[in-house]
């Protein structure tokens, strides 16, 4: 009776720890896991996104905007018109969803560096809701200046000491985003951008919002839009309430940055994102969009423009 005891005592036991390495392993199967591919890119035509490739993937981009459409056919609708930007680029992920990159630009000779951080992943089960994404960059402007002929109001009569630290500006970035259904993400940011050089008059600190979409229309394919806007905060601003013509040579009224508005659409595969869009600002730094943009959102101030990034994995 003991031993007929003591063996159902011990089936028990094992039926218990079966058991419970069955749910064990019920747990690691349904472990909530981020979403699939909210974008295919970390870039959306001059944006950031939360994509960040697994860890050592090198992504070269390469970005180019043509002049504006103004003129029409006359230069192929800006296609051949002089004033066009590209940018080349270089990223690589040096841990989970850490991402640092350099690139250089045609437009004020610019260098940048800068990093992204993907903080939180939105799972598909909801347990993260969205996608939180920080990005930061610092840009040295490499243009020739010694022409520069900027009077300080303090000193008038004085030329502008022109340094360094004049040449570099900087932008930082929060972003929160969703993959809201397999065909649909969207994401909104806010921004701070800093310059320690502007046109005169200008300031130097510009705090902006930014609302970004896609919307896949096809395996590979997706419509694609960008809207930056510069805010007007009068607690940051340097223009001075009182400032006119009369006291303040040279003032010819306050300067507020205008919006970027770009659309277009992309085609994917594993490796690769190509996109081509329009918009209206001829910038591709975005603290160089927010800061300086004077193109407003107007038919003939939009350019076409293309990006394509490429990923290697090592």
């Amino acid at each position: 009776m003991k031993k007929t005891i003591l063996y159902i005592l011990l089936g028990l036991f094992v039926c218990t720890n079966l058991f419970a390495q069955d749910e064990e392993s019920a747990d690691v199967v349904e472990k909530d896991k981020p979403v699939r591919f909210a974008w295919e890119s970390g870039m959306l035509i001059d944006q950031q996104t939360s994509h960040i490739p697994t860890v050592k993937t090198l992504e070269m981009v390469i970005q180019h905007k043509f002049g504006s459409i103004d003129n029409g056919s006359s230069d192929l609708w800006g296609i051949y018109a002089p004033a066009g930007n590209i940018r080349l680029g270089l990223n690589y992920v040096v841990a989970n969803n850490v991402q640092i990159g350099w690139g250089i630009s045609k437009r004020n000779m610019y260098n940048d560096f800068n990093a992204k951080w993907t903080i939180f992943e939105q799972t598909r089960k909801n347990q993260v809701p969205v996608f939180v994404t920080v990005y930061a960059n610092a840009a040295i402007d490499g243009m020739n200046r010694d022409d520069v002929e900027l009077f300080n109001f303090e000193e008038p009569g004085q030329k502008f000491d022109y340094k360094f630290n004049n040449r570099l500006s900087y932008f930082a970035q929060l972003i929160i985003g969703r993959k809201v259904t397999n065909a649909l993400s969207v994401q909104g940011a806010v921004s701070f951008s800093h310059a320690n050089f502007v046109p005169q008059w200008h300031d130097h600190d510009r705090v902006g919002l930014h609302f970004n979409g896609r919307l896949k229309v096809s395996p590979q394919g997706a419509i694609i839009f960008n809207y930056d806007v510069p805010l007007q905060i009068d607690g940051i601003s340097e223009q001075h309430p009182d400032w006119n013509s009369t006291n303040t040579p040279g003032w010819d009224g306050p300067y507020h940055p205008e919006p970027n508005l770009s659309f277009g659409y992309e085609v994917s595969t594993s490796t690769h994102a190509f996109q081509i869009y329009m918009g209206n600002s001829p910038a591709m730094l975005l603290q160089d969009m927010m800061i300086n943009n004077n193109t407003g959102i107007d038919f003939d101030n939009f350019a076409i423009g293309f990006t394509i990034t490429r990923l290697w994995s090592f």
